[in-house]
């Protein structure tokens, strides 16, 4: 077996969503799944690269479709845990209104929130090229805390480099509680993605090129804030960088962060240059805006070229 150019550990869910309308008033759904790790992995897999995603799910029809999506997409599920004593947690989408989708997240007591330790295949961490994390994953239990603290242990033993994109989520815990935890993961990271909400969330303030100096000094040698429409700025090992956006017609915003991410770590691991990683990453992004769902807009390599100049 080849081993992956990318590892991502975290939680993948079963996903549900109507297209329009309360999900009370509807008579069918699509059916997919979600999770910011497996999106990027996805991402990076129909980039062309190898990836494989590890977690736990249940040993339910909604594990199965997880694993079943995400084999179908090219993604190596092998490390993955099928865990006998807890369901697979759902995600619904339904809209209040036409223009306000709204998400409602069934992930207590899931079999993602027992992720722990022991859940860490260190040889597969070890021949990784990046290993990705998010902070989603912390904030599922202390187990899952520890497990992604364990992983980045192997990794950095082994020489591995760390992606880790904060991804706070305030349905999961405060932004003090969150604090503390995300600044301790973004120091044992070597790629850090942020918003400029999440970077102020961690105490910073400034410009967008301020707040990425700001997490720069904590340690990472990579590190790309995100500006949403208005592009990202990016510090490179000491140099700054402006990453650009495209000009698209957004139709949905689930998962062009995690589509940034996947171009960013796809140009990562062929050793692009900073310069042609950046707009990989903004050009992922923008495609991934224009389609319905949180991965089915991935874009492949012949896609990238199709986009219009950046602005």
């Amino acid at each position: 077996m080849t081993v992956p150019g990318l590892l991502t550990f975290g939680e993948s869910l079963a996903g549900f969503s109507v297209s329009e309308g309360k999900l009370r008033h509807a008579t069918t759904a699509d059916v997919g799944i979600t999770g910011s790790e497996s999106t990027v992995a996805i991402g990076v897999a129909r980039l062309g690269i190898e990836s494989a995603w590890a977690g736990r799910v249940g040993a339910d029809e909604p594990g199965a479709l997880v694993l079943s999506r995400l084999r179908e997409e090219g993604v190596d599920t092998s490390a993955a845990v099928t865990d006998q004593e807890a369901p697979t947690g759902l995600a619904l989408k339904d809209f209040r209104t036409p223009d306000s989708p709204r998400v409602a997240y069934y992930r207590h007591g899931s079999a993602g929130s027992r992720l722990c330790p022991e859940d860490i295949c260190e040889d597969r961490v070890a021949d990784a090229g990046v290993l990705h994390l998010s902070g989603i994953t912390p904030a599922l239990s202390g187990t899952a805390a520890k497990a992604v603290f364990a992983a980045i242990e192997v990794a950095n033993a082994e020489g591995v480099p760390v992606s880790f994109d904060l991804g706070y989520r305030h349905a999961l815990w405060s932004p003090d509680e969150a604090r503390p935890v995300l600044l301790d993961l973004v120091a044992k990271a070597d790629i850090v993605f942020a918003g400029d909400d999440e970077a102020r969330l961690l105490g910073f303030d400034g410009t967008a090129e301020e707040l990425a100096e700001s997490l720069s000094g904590l340690g990472p040698d990579e590190v790309v804030v995100r500006l949403g429409p208005r592009g990202a700025v990016a510090e490179l090992h000491g140099s700054r960088y402006d990453v650009p956006s495209y000009p698209v017609r957004a139709v949905d915003a689930d998962g062009a962060d995690d589509a940034f991410v996947a171009g960013y770590l796809a140009d990562f691991l062929t050793g692009a240059p900073p310069e042609r990683r950046v707009r990989t990453a903004a050009a992922c992004r923008a495609l991934a805006l224009s389609v319905e769902g949180d991965w089915q807009g991935l874009p492949d390599r012949e896609e990238l070229t199709q986009l219009s100049r950046p602005r």
